[in-house]
């Protein structure tokens, strides 16, 4: 078993796990099937390739909050490409200046294919939406030793400078991590309609699947040491 990790940071990004008639939603991390589906994307998978599809929805996934970004609200208007007749007005959510390190844990083989087709891909990736193109690359590596959590705590802090800064005198950092629960914690996990199993356009299907919060420490490569300065040190050496 391996790790392939990823790094999803762009302008703005949009990972809806659900959609109701003109208001579409984002999660506030990276979904399953949107990091499964730019890998097939990557990959030249074919929508409705089912088959194919299979041993990638099956790699277990999980994603670590580096940066949570800003909650955005657009508002969109269309037109019909036939008629010319205006559509109903839409809602849409995005996040904003969000960085995320996502991991998905199993077969070498596999993930080290998936590796390469991020470096090549046959369509472009894209955070969750057309419209959120990446401002990095998103390859990160593989790891083939540990499990995903070691994974997510070996990679360095991807958040921005800008970000860092403002946790430079902290030696680590603490960042949450929501990942797949294993079969004995599927009682106090959460679950989502995550799990892809068709990303057929007539009829795109998705199953539940469970996931659970926690979180790993990190060294901060912001870390800045002040030297220590009291005021009273004046004094001691007056009395001195």
């Amino acid at each position: 078993m391996s790790v392939l990790t990823l790094r999803l940071a762009g302008p703005l990004q949009s990972w809806g796990a659900s959609a109701r008639f003109a208001r579409r939603t984002t999660e506030s991390a990276p979904t399953k099937s949107g990091v499964i589906g730019m890998l097939a994307a990557a990959a030249g998978i074919e929508r409705g390739d089912d088959d194919k599809l299979k041993p990638l929805a099956a790699l277990r996934f999980g994603v670590r909050i580096d940066q949570p970004g800003t909650r955005l609200r657009d508002f969109h208007t269309a037109h019909h490409g036939v008629t010319g007749k205006a559509m109903p007005l839409s809602e849409r959510f995005y996040l904003a200046d969000a960085v995320f390190v996502a991991a998905l844990e199993g077969d070498a083989t596999l993930l080290t294919q998936l590796n390469a087709a991020l470096r090549a891909p046959v369509y472009a990736p894209f955070l969750g939406r057309r419209s959120c193109p990446p401002s990095l690359p998103v390859e990160l590596g593989l790891h083939h030793h540990g499990g995903l959590l070691d994974a997510l705590r070996a990679e360095p802090w991807q958040a921005s400078a800008w970000y860092r800064k403002h946790h430079r005198g902290q030696d680590h950092i603490e960042l949450t991590v929501l990942r797949e629960a294993h079969p004995d914690e599927h009682n106090t996990a959460d679950t989502l309609r995550d799990q892809p199993l068709s990303f057929a356009a007539e009829h795109r299907r998705h199953a539940w699947r469970t996931r659970v919060t926690c979180s790993v420490r990190i060294p901060s490569p912001s870390a800045r040491h002040l030297p220590r300065h009291d005021p009273f040190d004046a004094l001691d050496e007056v009395s001195a």
